[in-house]
């Protein structure tokens, strides 16, 4: 073997990249495919955020989790957990230490991009009947064109009935699309910019296209559509006033590619986080300090309301718990770590001219610890500290986790946030970490398998 020069390795020893796990750790192949399975499973049950919450509390019910009382009295080792308003779920378990001492926050957000009903969404136009939406978060508007879809929600009814809705999910149950035009006849269209493929008020649904039988009728199509939502649910055009009602994409989550390393799903942004942070939260039974794995709302459009963290939820929800254990909330506060566990943008080779490879995450390269977040000069950014970072890539390579750094794109190609900075608005040592994806926010979104399952070992890691 021909010896290394002095230079090679003096560039070994001080230079750095990130390898491919598989080539790094072949055994985590498998690994991560039998994690996964699991994985699949949930996303097909979570495709909404009171989904995801009613799912997970079932987990922890099984795993022994209690729910939260105001005057309870806890000791270490306790599990718990707390809903608000069925849109967000905490799962706590009670540390060696005491709380004064600060507590590992690990949070995730269980809302994604999709198309809300307005309204009044029903009305028919030359003999179709369809649904008028409003698409909520950042979507690519002309991706949503000729996709199935399924219909998730809940609708209270006029006399106090809470109605669950879910058609398109089932084999037998009928899908909803939007239109598109054919190329034929799309000479105009096409010469729209990108963003007005399709415009907003063009995502409109088609749900029915036979008349109620009755020739008195004006609107029979509509009539007939409205008929089948009575029959089933009780509704009548009103509740649709009273009603959250989200159409989604009608896709179960698969592997994807001849060696099946990836995973391919709607709303991994960010519910891939959100399991892999449930999971870890059940795998570590008795931690040092206080675990407080939260899954919020409304993220995707800014997290206002009060089921998104840019409202006092949490923290209400903090200054009970310290009142349970002894504990000044803002001494928890200022002692505390949290992993803003957010998803980036995985580079995509096709698009390579915006991003900036030597600072973009890699499928199959662990998960990405992102330092800051934001627009252009880090505006709306949490931009954690040295001390912070350090910190947790430490105890990710104590524990022999691959992770990798990353930005979302090139300095002035666009920008986004995650919660972090409202975490360390509540003087909270905080740092995004979570799992690379391709097509962000599109329908169907692509992950890997071995970063999915490194960023369960890496919230382990920082929950022991």
């Amino acid at each position: 073997m021909t010896e290394k020069s002095k230079g090679k390795k003096l560039a070994e020893e001080l230079g750095y990249s990130f390898e491919h796990i598989a080539k790094r750790m072949p055994e985590d192949v498998e690994r991560s495919a039998e994690f996964c399975e699991d994985y699949k499973v949930f996303m097909n049950r979570s495709k909404t955020e009171r989904e995801c919450c009613a799912y997970v509390k079932k987990l922890a019910d099984a795993e022994g989790y209690k729910e939260f009382k105001q005057d309870g009295k806890y000791k270490s080792g306790d599990r718990l957990y707390y809903i608000n308003r069925g849109k967000n779920i905490i799962l706590v378990t009670v540390g060696k230490k005491p709380l004064e001492e600060g507590a590992r926050f690990n949070i995730a957000h269980i809302d994604s991009p999709r198309l809300d009903l307005k309204p009044f969404p029903l009305y028919e136009n030359d003999e179709i009947a369809y649904f008028k939406t409003h698409y909520y978060g950042g979507i690519r508007k002309y991706q949503w064109g000729t996709t199935p879809l399924a219909m998730h929600g809940v609708v209270m009814l006029k006399d106090g009935t809470k109605k669950e809705i879910c058609i398109g999910e089932d084999e037998a149950d009928p899908k909803f699309v939007i239109s598109d035009l054919l190329p034929h006849l799309s000479a105009k269209q096409n010469k729209r910019p990108l963003n007005e493929g399709l415009k907003g008020e063009e995502l409109n649904i088609i749900i029915g296209n036979i008349p109620y039988q009755d020739k008195e009728v004006k609107e029979a199509f509509k009539l007939n559509a409205l008929k089948i939502l009575n029959d089933n649910f009780g509704m009548t055009e009103k509740d649709f006033t009273r009603a959250e009602i989200e159409m989604v994409p009608a896709v179960k989550a698969c592997d994807i590619g001849l060696d099946r390393a990836l995973v391919g799903a709607y709303g991994q942004d960010d519910k891939v986080c959100a399991y892999t942070a449930v999971k870890a939260a059940f795998e570590v039974t008795r931690p040092e300090y206080t675990t407080i794995t939260v899954l919020t709302d409304k993220e995707e459009i800014g997290s206002e309301g009060n089921t998104g963290m840019a409202s006092k939820a949490l923290a209400h929800f903090v200054e009970d718990l310290c009142e349970c254990l002894g504990a000044k909330p803002r001494n928890v506060y200022r002692h505390s770590m949290c992993l803003s566990s957010d998803v980036n943008a995985a580079y995509d080779p096709t698009f390579s001219d915006v991003f900036d490879k030597r600072n973009s995450s890699l499928l199959g390269h662990g998960p990405v610890l992102t330092k800051y977040t934001g627009a252009r000069g880090k505006s709306g950014s949490n931009d954690a500290s040295a001390e912070t970072m350090a910190k947790v890539i430490g105890c990710m390579e104590d524990a022999n986790v691959a992770w990798q750094i990353g930005e979302l794109g090139k300095v002035d190609e666009g920008g986004g946030g995650t919660i972090a900075m409202f975490m360390g608005d509540m003087d909270v040592d905080t740092v995004d970490l979570g799992v690379p994806v391709l097509a962000m926010h599109a329908p169907f979104e692509i992950t890997s398998k071995l970063d999915i399952y490194h960023t369960y070992k890496a919230f382990c890691a920082f929950y022991k």
